[in-house]
């Protein structure tokens, strides 16, 4: 019998649209999942963190950390099937910094529908000014870039993080960030008018000016098996097994391990939660559903849930046993108070 875990970020409404959300969510699955169980709920991060909840609970939980902060790049790039030989290497995210009206502030990077076209192009001119500060640059995927700077000790955190948030709170200020702060500078303004983005402004698509560098780090493997649905491809990465669907989970029920499925990001991180309602309308019946009955039919010997919202984390735990405390009524209230 498999042990699972099961982490869901943003899966967590925020508390002021709890109740709304709750009332309007028809998961009888996940209700008996989060009911008959111990939930636990650990301290939330301070005003600032380097990391959402849900990737500093992986980073601990694969392993993936070093000096406390999430540590994901050379992993990831292992993943990728790139060699770190030894380097200190960082993610780097291509995104869109939009001006706001007294700050800057980066869009999703979801939302920037980066195509591998586009995405080369404009990592071909930012590797010729890496290289000529003395950083190697090495690409992923569209959206999962790799910079080597040994030198580097401070703290960036990462694109979620920041997203919708005034960046100058998340800016490393200090003497030691001077040449990574020139570094983004120098890519920024060699992006601007660059053809790529010329041509996606006449699509209607934001232009790639921003270049945010991040995780970095990371000499192990993960701990644990990895599979991985719906997720950005620095996460993929770090994952075994890639689900393009959740209809065959066989493997996942088989074997010990743990699934990150990460299709609520952007609904709710647009705050939109007629989108997110729906995707965890998906996830009820997709996946929450035959969880649950691979629990009560001990298939699973325990089920792990972590839920995640910008602000906080829930953890719940599961087994057949605790399945069959039939008095004790399933409720999604737990969704409510985290």
């Amino acid at each position: 019998m498999a042990h699972i875990t099961l982490v869901l970020p943003y899966a967590l409404p925020l508390p002021e649209f709890a109740p709304d959300l709750v009332r309007a969510l028809d998961a009888p699955s996940l209700a008996a999942l989060l009911s008959r169980g111990a939930v636990v709920r650990p301290a939330a991060a301070g005003p600032h963190p380097a990391a959402l909840p849900h990737e500093a609970w992986l980073a601990r939980n694969l392993g993936l950390s070093a000096d406390g902060r999430p540590a994901f790049a050379n992993a990831a790039m292992r993943g990728f099937g790139l060699d770190p030989d030894g380097g200190a290497w960082h993610l780097v995210t291509p995104g869109h910094i939009q001006v706001a009206r007294s700050h800057l502030m980066m869009a999703d990077p979801r939302q920037l529908q980066l195509n591998d076209d586009d995405s080369r192009a404009l990592f071909d001119s930012a590797r010729l000014l890496c290289e000529e500060l003395g950083h190697a640059l090495v690409y992923g995927d569209a959206e999962t870039w790799f910079l080597r700077a040994d030198g580097w000790s401070f703290d960036i955190a990462s694109p979620d993080t920041v997203v919708g948030m005034d960046l100058t709170d998340f800016m490393p200020k200090h003497l030691e960030a001077r040449p990574f702060r020139r570094l983004q500078n120098e890519v920024q303004m060699a992006w601007h008018g660059h053809p790529a983005n010329a041509a996606r402004e006449a699509r209607r698509l934001p232009a790639v000016n921003a270049f945010w560098v991040w995780g970095a780090g990371g000499e192990q493997a993960p701990k644990h098996t990895v599979s991985t649905y719906a997720a950005p491809g620095w996460l993929a990465a770090l994952g075994e097994r890639k689900l393009a669907s959740l209809d065959r989970l066989d493997g996942v029920l088989t074997n010990d391990g743990l699934l990150v499925a990460a299709n609520l990001a952007e609904a709710a991180i647009a705050a939109d939660w007629s989108a997110w309602l729906q995707g965890m309308q998906h996830l009820e019946s997709a996946l929450f559903a035959p969880l649950l009955a691979a629990v009560k039919d001990g298939r699973v010997r325990e089920l792990r849930l972590v839920l995640s919202s910008r602000e906080g984390l829930l953890e719940s735990s599961t087994t057949p046993m605790a399945q069959r405390k039939f008095w004790r009524r399933p409720t999604l209230d737990a969704l409510k108070t985290a």
